[in-house]
């Protein structure tokens, strides 16, 4: 767990294509980082080692009692048989998208006027989930990365109802090479979803503002 001189412990949930790209960014920002797959974490060790070199294959329940932020980065259509016991009492980076040409319709998010991650939270009711990373493809997290300052620095946002912990998150996004926008809602994260303002976009932290406002107004 976290001490004083050192940064939070990250467990990614989801050895797909995003996870283990979230995991390497991590931890080339100086992150201590597990990673976790449904199953035996034998069965991931080699894309880990190949991906994510330095991450620790682990069971998911392991990785998520050691973790202080889980990050949730597996395919949204296996959500509904997802165990909110599992990262009950944690904080929670849902990077998931709904997209039905890709996921199929899934009922739990259609019978809903709610945004994708306010259904996550719902269902994930004794755990603080923040809103951040689904709004850019995993391809380009990596290559993104800029330097603080400068001036190509791309922006994320991170949306949630607790400020702590969108401040805890924020932190992570500016660490690993991006400038934050913070959205004091789960409901407002919406912006970020497919058909959103700024899905897909690759905006400085100006141009994202803009781009919310313009939406918003």
């Amino acid at each position: 767990m976290t001490t004083p001189d050192s940064l939070p412990r990250i467990a990614v949930l989801g050895a797909g294509h995003t996870g283990p790209v979230i995991a390497r960014v991590a931890l080339e920002a100086g992150y201590p980082v597990s990673i976790a797959a449904s199953g035996d974490p034998d069965r991931i060790a080699l894309i880990t080692q190949v991906l994510a070199p330095g991450a620790e294959a682990r069971w998911a329940a392991d990785a998520v009692r050691d973790a202080d932020i889980v990050v949730l980065a597996i395919p949204l259509h296996r959500f509904p048989a997802f165990d909110p016991d599992l990262v009950a009492g944690k904080l929670v980076v849902d990077t998931m998208n709904y997209w039905p040409p890709t996921d199929g319709v899934q009922e739990l998010f259609e019978a809903t006027s709610l945004g994708s991650s306010e259904v996550v939270a719902r269902r994930l009711a004794r755990s603080t989930v923040v809103k951040t990373l689904n709004h850019i493809g995993y391809h380009e997290l990596d290559e993104g990365r800029r330097p603080a300052g400068s001036a190509d620095r791309r922006a994320l946002g991170v949306a949630g109802d607790d400020p702590a912990a969108v401040q805890t998150v924020a932190g992570v996004i500016e660490r690993i090479g991006y400038d934050v926008v913070r959205l004091d809602s789960l409901a407002a994260g919406r912006l970020f979803e497919p058909g959103g303002a700024v899905f897909g976009a690759s905006l400085t932290r100006g141009e994202f503002q803009q781009a919310l406002g313009a939406a918003a107004a």
